[in-house]
């Protein structure tokens, strides 16, 4: 995968803009796995089995790649303890516990207006 490198320029903050850098990022982490794990994370330090059984239904393929991605971006810590099997265990960094203040206004959102989208949804057939 080709990474766009921040040279300093407004354009690549600019999510309007399909080259841009921050569109990439949030691409990235836009999705619902991404969400979710930032959410069980949380002020924790899980192990992958752990995360799993928090998000349910990921798969472990999903789980995988979410991981991978949040690491790649810098907001998730990835930490191997030298014991057999191996130990690893994945927390915030300190920019993916400020993507998790968003997240969690997302969700206070998400509780706040439940009953308004379902009525809505029920007006339009489910």
């Amino acid at each position: 995968m080709v990474t766009k490198q921040f040279s300093g320029s407004p354009d690549e903050a600019d999510l309007r803009r399909a080259d841009s850098l921050a569109r990439e990022i949030f691409s990235d982490i836009a999705n619902k796995w991404a969400f979710l794990i930032i959410e069980a994370l949380g002020e924790r330090t899980l192990r992958f089995s752990e995360l799993r059984n928090e998000v349910e239904g990921v798969s472990h393929k999903m789980l995988t790649q979410n991981l991978r991605m949040l690491e790649r971006n810098g907001l998730v810590e990835r930490k191997v303890h030298p014991t057999v099997p191996p130990r690893v265990e994945y927390t915030l960094t300190e920019p993916g516990q400020g993507l998790r203040a968003t997240v969690d206004s997302m969700c206070d959102w998400t509780h706040r207006y439940l009953g308004d989208i379902e009525s809505s949804r029920s007006r339009f057939g489910g």
